[in-house]
């Protein structure tokens, strides 16, 4: 079978960048997992568990851990919703919105991207989502 080198780099990059970013989120007190679920929070804060699940394309229970680890840690918390007692609506605490975890979120993005053009990253992106269009048929 032959070798894909897109693919190749592809996993190369998910390595590499998870091994950089595991390391560097030490220093605000984040795994990976954890400063992607505080980033999407901070852009639908009062969203429920499933709501924050499916927009990061990941299993509830899974998520449920790194939430329930995220307010132990004090980032986030949990509140009642109108209406649906049952219900709880996810929000950020101050250190959820620390302009250290923002900075940190920022420097990293910028030097993963240094040297790609704008131009380039949509083209990728657009390229990158279709893979992921490809790959979510496989799992139906």
């Amino acid at each position: 079978m032959e070798s894909s080198p897109l693919l190749n780099s592809l996993f190369r990059a998910m390595r590499e960048l998870r091994l950089h970013y595991d390391q560097s989120a030490v220093e605000v007190g984040l795994t990976m997992s954890r400063a992607r679920v505080i980033t999407a929070l901070a852009r639908m804060e009062g969203a429920t568990q499933a709501e924050l699940a499916a927009d990061l394309g990941i299993e509830a229970p899974t998520l449920k851990r790194q939430i329930d680890a995220l307010e132990e840690q004090g980032f986030l918390e949990r509140r009642g919703m109108e209406g649906d007692a049952r219900k709880r609506a996810l929000f950020l605490t101050v250190k959820g919105r620390s302009a250290r975890i923002s900075l940190f979120m920022d420097r990293i993005r910028d030097e993963v991207l240094e040297g790609v053009s704008p131009e380039e990253q949509v083209q990728l992106a657009v390229v990158l989502e279709r893979i992921a269009e490809n790959a979510a048929k496989l799992n139906r």
